[in-house]
């Protein structure tokens, strides 16, 4: 029930802004606007406000499917329009400001997206501290130097090095260096004492097509570092008939000794033989005594390969950090993080349609729903950066230069703006036609890559 309410609830604040910033630019334009819609189809309720904008006569309408919307104008182009009411007409504006009706759907949702991000600033967010756990082996972190344990300080690209806020914020760098092929520059603290050291990540050479757990596997750094405590057990599992309990703190798996939580994951993960779990033992601390025990792990598949599992909880909660901002940092860096995730999704859009990026990046709403649920169960700050995420990706989606979209109606107005006329009737029906049949295959991909994320 939360999935569905959360899910609603998003798709109703990302239509109605965006289909405001159409409303509003052109009212503040002149022109007459006849119906707003957030939703189509049935019309489940509609009202006009007693007061309105001089001039306007406006239908405000929810409709059943709310899988978008729309704002209805006075056009010539769909019906007779009345001699004193033809300056009213959207056709008849000038350039400029049908353009600015157009960009204001999209740049709406941008706007809503720095407000978001901002208000996610300003409240705050436990996230964990930016302290390494020892990196997969024979990964990129691995080979750069990184042993875990360090404390990233600074990160950035061509040795413009900012402080990392979090472990969060260390793997948004990430994502983002990896994507664009560009090598990450570390600033870190090794054992807490202010020796503080440089690694580069040389995530130019990842071959990213998919921002997944298999790309930051490859890259090394998975998760912030944690105490490698056991945490729930599972009845009948591995652990369970080791001996195994809530609370035992590992201090090492055969000869080699435990630091942190990912360590001891990975050696869980490696402690097979082909198709046969490979028993170790193990030493743990539990309480004030030191206990020896046999664990063999169970046999799981992943991908093409085997790897073990223990049936339990591996690693304790991360050091946290409350990351806040104040009023005018919060809504830079609102801004700031908006154009990074805007040039992201340009980037990876673009890399979709030569085939250096994977398909299954796209997203439908099976998807966004089941986002949606999860982020506002974990919180209200969860759940606005979820909505900030989402509005970016709706405002850089419509701005895509298809026919069907806001993008492809400015593309229009180029075509107007450099030749001195309009697009013909009969090249507006065969883009609009391509373009429909573009956006149905998107949105075919999208489903069945949600149907495969979640059925799959």
């Amino acid at each position: 029930m939360l999935t569905v309410v959360a899910f609603i609830v998003a798709l109703a604040i990302l239509i109605a802004v965006h289909e405001w910033g159409h409303y509003r630019v052109a009212v503040a334009c002149g022109v007459k606007v006849l119906r707003f819609s957030v939703g189509f189809g049935h019309t489940l309720y509609r009202w006009k406000p007693k007061r309105q904008h001089p001039g306007q006569d406006t239908e405000f309408v929810i409709g059943a499917f709310p899988l978008g919307g729309y704002v209805r104008m006075l056009d010539e182009r769909e019906a007779p329009v009345d001699a004193a009411e033809r300056h009213r007409a959207f056709n008849t504006q000038p350039l400029r400001s049908r353009v600015a009706i157009v960009a204001a759907g999209p740049l709406a949702n941008l706007v809503l997206a720095v407000a978001l991000y901002a208000a996610v600033n300003w409240i705050g967010v436990d996230e964990p501290v930016a302290r390494l756990a020892r990196p997969v082996a024979a990964s990129l972190a691995e080979q750069a130097g990184l042993r875990g344990g360090e404390h990233v300080l600074r990160a950035g690209f061509d040795g413009e090095l900012e402080p990392v806020q979090s472990f969060e914020d260390l793997r948004w760098r990430i994502t983002r260096g990896a994507l664009e092929r560009r090598d990450l520059s570390l600033e870190t603290d090794a054992d807490g004492r202010g020796r503080v050291q440089t690694v580069v990540l040389p995530l130019s050479q990842v071959e990213a097509k998919d921002a997944d757990a298999q790309m930051f596997r490859r890259i090394g750094i998975v998760t912030p570092l944690t105490r490698p405590e056991i945490g729930e057990v599972m009845p009948g599992g591995a652990a369970q008939r080791a001996g195994l309990q809530k609370g035992d703190l590992v201090l090492s798996v055969g000869s080699t000794p435990i630091v942190d939580g990912q360590q001891l994951r990975e050696l869980i993960r490696a402690s097979v033989d082909g198709d046969q779990p490979r028993e170790q033992g193990w030493r743990v601390q539990r309480g004030a005594q030191v206990i020896d025990l046999p664990v063999a792990p169970e046999v799981r598949a992943e991908g093409s390969g085997k790897v073990g599992r223990i049936g339990a909880y591996v690693g304790a909660l991360p050091e946290m950090v409350t990351v806040r901002q104040g009023p005018l940092d919060g809504i830079w860096m609102g801004v700031v993080r908006t154009w990074e995730v805007s040039a992201l999704t340009v980037r990876m859009m673009g890399k979709m349609i030569i085939g250096e990026a994977s398909l299954k990046n796209l997203s439908g709403p099976l998807t966004i729903a089941d986002y949606a649920g999860k982020s506002a169960s974990l919180g209200l700050t969860q759940y606005l950066t979820f909505l900030a995420l989402i509005s970016v990706s709706l405002g850089v989606l419509n701005l895509m230069p298809l026919p069907v979209l806001d993008g492809g109606h400015l593309m229009y107005y180029l075509w107007e703006g450099l030749t001195g006329k309009s697009v013909s009737d009969a090249w507006m029906e065969r883009l609009q036609r391509g373009g429909v049949a573009l956006l149905l295959i998107m949105m075919s991909i999208a489903l069945f890559n949600d149907v495969t994320r979640l059925f799959g």
